[in-house]
C-alpha cells in the first residue's frame, strides 16, 4: 500500500471507514432493540388448551419444525406415597417399558427404533412424565404407544423382580453422584416427617418388597384422566392432536373424581453432619424456606438466585467476573465450586447454596460465612446495575429454556400442572422486570434475613459451622 493512500485513509473520520466495511460486507446481522425484543415475544404462538370429556387436558405449541415431542404430564410423585410404599412411582416409571397386553419389550423397543424416535421419562417429587421425540407425521403412533403402556402395562412377576436389581445398582449409582446424595439429605432435613423428604428412589426394603398389588393400586389411584396433561410441540395440529387424543386416550375412564390429597409441607431448619474424611473434600448444601411455584415472589427470589449465581474454578474468570460473591469465592483460596438454586413446590420451595471446598484452614466456615454475609448484602439492597443484570441473566436462561420442541413441551407440561395454563413468554418478561431493588429487598428479608436455615454437611466436613452460629449468621450486622 502507498504512504499516500494509507494516509488517505487515516485522515478519513471513522464512521466512515466503519460504514465502508459494513456495506462491503455481504451480510450483516441486524441490531436487536429493546421494541423488537418485545414484539418477538409477542409473536410466538399460543399453547392452546382443550379438555375432553373424561377430564384429560390437551395442550400444545405449534413450531415450524419436522420433528415434534408429545408426553404426558401426570399430577403424581413422591409426595403421594406413604412410608411403606415409597419408592412405587419410581418403580412404576422402569416397569412401563417392559411390555404391555399389546407388545412385548422386544416389540415396543423394535417399534421406537424403526421409528427413529426417543421415548423416555422420569419420575420427581410433584410429577411423573413418559415422552416422545420423533418426526412430525409419527406423532399418531407416538401416541398410540404412550397409551398403550399408560393404561395396558403388562406388570409381570418376572419383570418386577429382574427390575429390582436394576432399581438396586441405579440406588448404588446415584450414592457417586454427590450432588444428588447432598439434596436428598437436605429435603431429609428439611422436611421431616412429610413425604417431600422422601427419596425419589425410595429405601432398600420398600424396593425388595414391592409387588404388582402395589403397582396396581397406585395407579388405579392416580393415573386419573384429570390429572393427567397430555403437551407437545413442534409440527403438530391443536385440532388433529384433539382428534388423536381422543382416539388414544378418550376411553380411559375416571374412577376417583376428586384428587388424591397429600400433606402438606412442614419445613423445619435443621443441621445434618456426614462427616468422612477420606472424601476429601466438602460437600454442602445452606437453605432457607422459599416459596412456591404460584407465589407472587417467585421471580423475585429467581432473580435473587441468579443474582448470587454460580461458579467453578475449572472455569477460571478471577477478578474480572461480575457477580460480586463469584470474585469473592475466587479470592478465597479453597472454594472449588458452588451453584445457587430455588426449588420450588405447590405448597413450599428451597432457596440456596449447593458448595464443594477443601476442608483447609478453616476453609468450610469461612466459605458458609461467606455465603451468609452475601445474603445480608442483599437483603440491605443490591444496586441497580447488578439487579437489572441479573434479570437480564435470568431472561436469557429461560429463553434458553425454550428451545426446541422438548423443551417446549416440557415447559408447557410442567406450567399447566403448576399453574393450569401456560404463562406467556411476555407476560414472564414483565413480571421479571417488575423486580427492582427495593422489590428484592423486602422479599430477602422475608423469606432468608434471620430465618431458620437448613444446614447438610458430606466429607470432610470438620470444619461445617454448628447450628447455633449458622443461625446467628442469618441476621448478624458484622460483615
Amino acid at each position: 500500500m502507498s504512504s499516500s493512500r494509507l494516509q488517505s485513509i487515516l485522515a478519513r473520520p471513522l464512521r466512515t471507514l466503519v460504514q465502508t466495511r459494513c456495506s462491503s460486507s455481504r451480510a450483516v446481522a441486524p441490531i436487536v432493540t429493546s421494541d423488537s425484543y418485545r414484539k418477538s415475544l409477542l409473536n410466538i404462538n399460543p399453547t392452546e388448551v382443550t379438555t375432553l370429556s373424561n377430564g384429560l387436558n390437551v395442550c400444545s405449541e405449534y413450531i415450524d419444525t419436522p420433528t415434534a415431542t408429545v408426553g404426558l404430564w401426570i399430577n403424581a410423585g413422591t409426595r403421594w406415597e406413604n412410608p411403606d410404599n415409597n419408592g412405587v412411582a419410581h418403580f412404576l416409571e422402569h416397569l412401563v417399558f417392559k411390555g404391555t397386553s399389546n407388545r412385548s419389550q422386544h416389540e415396543l423397543e423394535l417399534e421406537v427404533e424403526n421409528m427413529g424416535a426417543h421415548l423416555n421419562a422420569y419420575t420427581s417429587r410433584e410429577q411423573t412424565v413418559y415422552y416422545a421425540k420423533c418426526l412430525a407425521k409419527d406423532v399418531d403412533r407416538s401416541m398410540d404407544i404412550l397409551a398403550d403402556i399408560l393404561q395396558n402395562p403388562r406388570l409381570e412377576e418376572g419383570a418386577i423382580d429382574r427390575e429390582r436389581h436394576v432399581i438396586l445398582r441405579e440406588m448404588q449409582e446415584v450414592e457417586t453422584n454427590l450432588q444428588e446424595v447432598i439434596f436428598d439429605h437436605l429435603h431429609a432435613m428439611a422436611y421431616q416427617g412429610t413425604p417431600l423428604s422422601f427419596n425419589i428412589l425410595g429405601p432398600t426394603e420398600n424396593i425388595k418388597s414391592i409387588n404388582r398389588a402395589d403397582l396396581l393400586q397406585y395407579i388405579s389411584l392416580h393415573y386419573q384422566p384429570h390429572q393427567i396433561y397430555l403437551a407437545a410441540a413442534g409440527g403438530v395440529d391443536h385440532a388433529e392432536l384433539v382428534k388423536l387424543a381422543e382416539k388414544h386416550f378418550g376411553d380411559m375412564q375416571t374412577t376417583h373424581v376428586s384428587e388424591v390429597e397429600y400433606p402438606p409441607a412442614r419445613y423445619s431448619g435443621s443441621h445434618m453432619n456426614a462427616r468422612d474424611d477420606a472424601m476429601g473434600l466438602c460437600h454442602f448444601a445452606l437453605a432457607v424456606e422459599g416459596c412456591s411455584w404460584t407465589n407472587p415472589d417467585y421471580f423475585a427470589l429467581m432473580v435473587a438466585n441468579t443474582l448470587v449465581g454460580s461458579w467453578n474454578r475449572a472455569q477460571g474468570g478471577g477478578r474480572l467476573i461480575p457477580s460480586p460473591f463469584a470474585r469473592t469465592a475466587f479470592e478465597q483460596k479453597y472454594p472449588q465450586s458452588y451453584m445457587s438454586f430455588n426449588t420450588c413446590y405447590k405448597d413450599t420451595g428451597l432457596w440456596g447454596v449447593y458448595g464443594v471446598c477443601e476442608p483447609d484452614d478453616d476453609a468450610v466456615r469461612k466459605f458458609i460465612g461467606a455465603v451468609q454475609s452475601e445474603w445480608r448484602r442483599i437483603s440491605r439492597g443490591a444496586s441497580p446495575g447488578e439487579v437489572q443484570r441479573a434479570k437480564n441473566h435470568l431472561k436469557t436462561l429461560l429463553l434458553a429454556q425454550c428451545d426446541g420442541s422438548t423443551a417446549v413441551c416440557e415447559d408447557i407440561g410442567r406450567q399447566m400442572l403448576t399453574y393450569a395454563r401456560r404463562i406467556p413468554l411476555a407476560e414472564i418478561d414483565a413480571r421479571i422486570e417488575a423486580v427492582t431493588p427495593s422489590v428484592l429487598k423486602k422479599v430477602m428479608d422475608e423469606y432468608v434475613y434471620d430465618r431458620d436455615p437448613v444446614l447438610v454437611g458430606l466429607g470432610a466436613t470438620e470444619g461445617l459451622p454448628d447450628q447455633l452460629l449458622v443461625k446467628f449468621q442469618q441476621s448478624s450486622p458484622l460483615d
